[in-house]
C-alpha cells in the first residue's frame, strides 16, 4: 500500500515483472538448503513447527526463527543473522529497535571468541547499535528522530477502527482535546477503516478519557456498530 491505497498496477522496477514472491523463504527452506550445501552435517530447525529449548554440545548447524533459538550448553561457536534487510525494511515505526532486539538475543548466545555475522548494510544505525553492542545509542537516535516527526513515545496515539459509520459516530460523540491530530481514516478491509488521533504527550490522558467516555456513551445507546480503541498502539502503519 502506498498512502494507504493498494497498489493495483504494481511491477517490478527492475524487470517490469508482476509476479510476487515472499521475501524470506523460512527457516525449513534454509535449513533443506544448508543440508544440501554441508552434506553430512547435522541440521537442526527451531521454529514454529517445534521449539527446540537446547541443543547438544556436538558439531551442527541450527537454523531458527527469531524468538525460537535454542541454549547451545558451551555457546554457539559463530551465529549467522539472515534477512537483515526484510527485517529493517518493514512497514513498521519500530523495525529497527525490533531487529536489534533479535540480533542482541542471537549474539548473546554465542561463546567469547565466537563470531557474529549480519547480512545487513553496515552503514545502518541498527547494524552500527549491534557491531558496537551500545542499544542505548540506538534509542537515543531514535528518540530524536520520533520527537521531530512527532511519533510515540514523544507523542500519545489512539487508533479507533470499525465500520466508518462507527468510526464517525464515535467521534461525533467525544470531546476531545482541542490539541488533537486526525490521520485518516484509512481503509483496513472492504468493510473496516482505521483512524489514528495523535495528541502531544501531556494531553495523553485526557485523549484516553475522552474516548473511554464516549465509547461509554456508545454502549449506553447500544450502538449497533462496534468500534475498538487502542491506546498507544503497536502497529501505527
Amino acid at each position: 500500500r502506498w498512502c494507504a491505497r493498494p497498489a493495483a498496477a504494481w511491477s517490478c522496477p527492475a524487470c517490469g515483472g508482476r509476479r510476487l514472491r515472499a521475501s524470506i523463504v523460512g527457516a525449513r527452506r534454509t535449513a533443506e538448503e544448508l543440508g544440501r550445501a554441508f552434506p553430512g552435517v547435522v541440521v537442526r530447525t527451531s521454529g514454529r513447527d517445534a521449539v527446540l529449548s537446547e541443543v547438544a554440545d556436538e558439531p551442527a548447524l541450527v537454523v531458527c526463527t527469531p524468538g525460537a533459538e535454542p541454549v547451545a550448553a558451551q555457546g554457539y561457536g559463530a551465529a549467522l543473522l539472515l534477512d537483515g534487510w526484510a527485517l529493517l525494511t518493514r512497514a513498521d515505526l519500530r523495525a529497527s529497535e525490533e531487529a536489534l532486539r533479535r540480533w542482541l538475543n542471537a549474539a548473546t548466545l554465542v561463546r567469547a571468541g565466537g563470531t557474529v555475522v549480519v547480512g545487513a548494510d553496515g552503514a545502518v544505525p541498527a547494524v552500527q547499535a549491534l557491531v558496537r553492542w551500545a542499544p542505548a545509542w540506538l534509542a537515543d537516535r531514535e528518540l530524536g528522530e520520533r520527537t521531530e516527526l512527532g511519533f510515540p513515545p514523544a507523542t500519545r496515539f489512539a487508533a479507533v477502527s470499525g465500520a466508518p459509520a462507527g468510526v464517525a459516530d464515535l467521534l461525533a460523540v467525544a470531546r476531545l482535546p482541542a490539541s488533537v491530530q486526525q490521520l485518516g481514516p484509512a481503509p483496513v478491509d472492504a468493510e473496516r477503516e482505521r483512524l489514528l488521533l495523535r495528541v502531544p504527550r501531556a494531553d495523553g490522558a485526557s485523549l484516553a478519557r475522552s474516548l473511554r467516555e464516549a465509547q461509554g456513551v456508545r454502549s449506553a445507546r447500544k450502538a449497533v456498530d462496534p468500534v475498538r480503541v487502542q491506546l498507544d498502539p503497536v502497529e501505527l502503519l
